[in-house]
């Protein structure tokens, strides 16, 4: 299992916006992901919006994610989003 940690860099957090941008980009690998906030045991599929926005992933905040079909550089990849603003214009 690949397992990495991202810093949310969105402003407003893993809301919305982020989390539907991060949802498209799970898809779109064709992978399974799971997310948590770092130091939580409950991790959740990230292929869901609404249990990104349950995690309640503030800006600043570690996350870690894992796959047991990933790449290496698709979970680098899914955590590089994590750590841009999504929110940005």
């Amino acid at each position: 299992m690949l397992v990495k940690r991202a810093t949310v860099g969105s402003r407003v957090g893993l809301h919305a916006r982020p989390a539907t941008l991060l949802v498209e980009s799970v898809q779109s690998e064709g992978v399974e992901v799971e997310i948590a906030r770092s130091g939580d045991d409950d991790f959740v599929d990230a292929s869901s919006v609404l249990m990104i926005l349950a995690l309640g992933a503030s800006h600043g905040d570690t996350v870690t994610i894992r796959s047991e079909d990933a790449t290496a550089e698709q979970l680098a990849k899914i955590a590089m989003l994590i750590e841009s603003d999504l929110d940005a214009d």
